[in-house]
């Protein structure tokens, strides 16, 4: 009672086993704002200095530290944070909780916090904690956890997409491929949640024999547009080779 946090006191001593057992440190944030209006404020920021010092005591005695990131940013406010950290903490590895973008997502949390998370990610983040569509609500359960997670692998995906990381957009461009071939079963496989996509196809049409339809439920035989180029293509394919 009216003594300082314990683990601030004996830091030093945490340290010492820290190394001894090669221990790493997740730093947390306790002063991360809880909502957009905290966002950026003067707490977060001074304590992100306290963890930057804390940071280099750590390293000082060779032991790997990760910063623990805020927790809700307003979208113009995310790359801002990123290299805040940065300075503060030295270069740290920085992890983010979302962060959510907007308070008022209660049941889509996963959805608004995904989209702060690829901006995190974008400038510089190292991990994304992943949030579930129960975060303010309840106890998640193994399907909010699935949701949460497959949330956050296509927030972590477009974020390596954006940093420009050599291979990232590969299987990108396979899924291309696949969709202008009209090849569903590698479309499937290629997707971050291939049961959910299949799911998704099968419940419009679930024989077996739209697997190799040249048209899905959405546009139609009629009005597919990849279908309707490569008629094109190869009716008029050296005219518009010509125009190129």
């Amino acid at each position: 009672y009216h003594k300082e946090n314990p683990f601030n006191t004996a830091f030093d001593k945490i340290l010492d086993i820290c190394r001894k057992y090669d221990v790493s440190l997740s730093l947390g944030d306790s002063l991360r704002p809880g909502c957009l209006a905290d966002a950026s404020d003067e707490a977060q920021l001074r304590e992100l200095k306290v963890l930057g010092d804390l940071t280099l005591r750590a390293w000082e005695k060779d032991v790997q530290v990760m910063i623990e990131g805020p927790g809700h940013v307003p979208l113009n406010q995310i790359e801002r944070n990123m290299k805040i950290e940065k300075e503060y903490c030295h270069e740290a590895p920085f992890y983010i909780l979302g962060p959510l973008t907007t308070d008022i997502a209660a049941g889509y949390d996963h959805i608004s916090s995904a989209i702060g998370a690829a901006v995190g990610g974008w400038h510089g983040a190292s991990m994304l904690c992943y949030v579930t569509p129960k975060e303010h609500l309840g106890l998640p359960n193994a399907e909010d956890v699935r949701n949460g997670i497959i949330a956050y692998k296509i927030a972590a995906h477009s974020a390596d997409i954006a940093r420009g990381r050599k291979g990232a957009r590969d299987i990108d461009d396979e899924m291309s491929d696949a969709r202008y071939a009209f090849d569903w079963n590698k479309q499937f496989e290629l997707c971050l949640d291939p049961d959910r996509a299949r799911e998704y196809h099968d419940e419009t049409l679930p024989q077996d024999v739209f697997k190799e339809a040249e048209f899905c439920s959405m546009c139609g035989p009629k009005f597919c547009s990849y279908k309707i180029t490569q008629k094109i293509v190869k009716e008029h394919g050296e005219a518009i080779d010509n125009m190129v």
